[in-house]
């Protein structure tokens, strides 16, 4: 638990951030996160699930953009900043994520149990 709490830590801090576009959720689909993510978020209810999932949309977005944007998950993080994962709208960093620690995002992703945010 501890480990994937520094691991998360370790690769946020190497993620760069950038300016959406304002209004855009292009990107804010429903998603998979480790479950030491998800226990960062606010609980959703079954319907609340179910209901962004119809609409193909992440549970947390709400009219203004990502409700729990300080604290999204490591996927989330990651659109925008690789060329793998572009923004629809071109934006992007000044400096793009290094490539090896988007290995290392994805390594973490397919080494820990997901569940559907």
């Amino acid at each position: 638990m501890y480990e994937d709490r520094d691991t998360i830590a370790r690769l946020r801090e190497e993620i760069p951030s950038f300016e959406c576009t304002p209004g855009c959720h292009d990107c804010c689909g429903p998603v998979t996160t480790s479950s030491e993510e998800m226990s960062r978020l606010p609980r959703k209810t079954d319907a609340e699930h179910e209901a962004a999932l119809a609409a193909l949309n992440c549970v947390h977005l709400g009219p203004d953009g990502c409700t729990v944007y300080g604290e999204r998950p490591l996927i989330c993080r990651l659109f925008g900043t690789t060329e793998t994962l572009p923004c629809p709208n071109g934006c992007r960093p000044k400096t793009m994520v290094d490539p090896e620690i988007e290995h290392q995002v994805h390594f973490y992703i397919a080494n820990t149990r997901q569940v559907l945010v």
